[in-house]
């Protein structure tokens, strides 16, 4: 079973933007933003992307990393291998850049791994490497840059019930989004099929390891 407060490492194929691999546990200490993408993917394009670039210059990189990762599922997995680069270079994204694993005939190892049902998905790590959002389709980058801030001010060993105090004075300021016409827009590009994982606590928007179930 799925365990937010323990997630699986990134499994990546190559990295674009970096000296050197990202993993999740070498940024532990660091709050962490991941942006799963694809480039033919209209949410990707319009919001996701920006949206991480906009925040990569927002956010001091010592305090918290954003990161992309592009999977490719479905009907995106004839894309000719060598677009990412040339897109990388146009689109003028500077942000790190992971390629999702294959996985033999099936999903990509990391979107597999998370439960991820499409793009654009964020993630959000907090200091312990815990997932605490989840979010697919486009989120608001009031709230996005809000939790991130929120995830920034807890002290990096901070005990569960310190981060389930801070999550309640953050979710007392802002509306919950749930239902709302932002969480699967048409602009998404979505894995139709089963999993067969319980991931449902980590599925839904904006649900992490310090909610209440």
């Amino acid at each position: 079973m799925f365990n937010p407060e323990s997630p699986p490492e990134l499994s990546v194929a190559q990295w674009f933007n970096a000296t050197e691999p990202l993993l999740l546990g070498g940024l532990k200490g660091k709050v962490v933003m991941l942006v799963a993408f694809h480039m033919r993917c209209s949410g990707s394009l319009k919001h996701a992307l920006p949206q991480a670039q906009r925040l990569a210059r927002t956010f001091n990189s010592e305090e918290v990393a954003i990161i992309g990762l592009h999977m490719e599922f479905e009907d995106h997995k004839n894309m000719k291998p060598g677009l990412l680069e040339p897109f990388i270079k146009q689109e003028q994204i500077s942000i790190p850049i992971a390629v999702d694993a294959p996985n033999g005939g099936g999903l990509p190892k990391t979107m597999d791994a998370y439960g991820m049902q499409g793009t654009p998905t964020l993630l959000l790590f907090d200091r312990q490497g815990r997932l605490r959002r989840h979010y697919l389709g486009a989120a608001d980058d009031v709230r996005i840059s809000a939790e991130i801030m929120a995830l920034a001010l807890e002290p990096p060993n901070a005990p569960r019930e310190v981060s389930m105090a801070i999550e309640q004075q953050l979710a007392s300021a802002l509306i919950d989004p749930t239902g709302h016409e932002h969480e699967h827009s048409a602009d998404c590009c979505g894995a139709h099929h089963d999993h067969g994982q319980d991931h449902d606590h980590t599925r839904e928007q904006g649900r992490g390891c310090c909610d209440k179930h």
